[in-house]
């Protein structure tokens, strides 16, 4: 049933793109590719929400969040999976935010924390400004301007002079499809499909 609804969803889209079943990248990125389609205003507060499974109101969310609805639309809760393991291993997660245990409401929406699980349990994949090198469905972190850290999923979808994938992500302007892989200082390169848990 997953495969069909994202092979509906990537010709809905209007591409021609076509995903394997075996293809986790390609469904991952057509999952994110579809949150483009949903009106997101940026918006960082702390939320309480429910666990697991739990998330911010569908009209808010920040890059973390672009992350954490993809994975969810294969089933797969980063919610949860990083609280188990914080939970496990809290000496392990970086130690920016003044906590003594794990927050189940925010750990997962911090991109550190993110880039922790992901090389915890994921592919530590080259860091390059080669856009050959990046992947559908991979992950990338960045460093924006004034040392904040961002994150996007790569699409299935080309820039426009075909040397690398847009990626999704929310910025500030919602959840976007945009051409901005080299845009910034790229910190990190991550795949995961979800075999691995803590």
């Amino acid at each position: 049933m997953k495969r069909i609804i994202v092979l509906a969803l990537a010709l809905w889209l209007g591409s021609g793109l076509t995903v394997r079943a075996s293809d986790f990248g390609g469904k991952l990125s057509a999952a994110a590719v579809t949150l483009t389609k949903n009106k997101v205003v940026y918006d960082p507060a702390y939320f309480r929400i429910a666990y697991p499974g739990g998330d911010v109101p569908a009209n808010k969310g920040v890059c973390t969040d672009v992350v954490i609805r993809a994975y969810r639309q294969l089933g797969i809760d980063l919610q949860q999976l990083v609280h188990e393991d914080m939970s496990r291993h809290f000496a392990v997660y970086p130690k920016l935010w003044g906590l003594s245990r794990p927050d189940p409401n925010i750990d997962h929406r911090r991109v550190p924390n993110l880039a922790c699980f992901f090389s915890r349990y994921g592919q530590v994949k080259a860091v390059t400004n080669n856009g050959a090198d990046y992947k559908p469905g991979d992950m990338v972190t960045w460093t924006l301007s004034g040392g904040r850290p961002h994150i996007g999923v790569v699409s299935p979808f080309k820039s426009v002079d075909g040397q690398r994938y847009q990626l999704v992500h929310n910025i500030g302007r919602g959840q976007v499809l945009e051409d901005c892989l080299l845009a910034y200082t790229i910190t990190g390169h991550y795949a995961y499909d979800g075999r691995r848990k803590p």
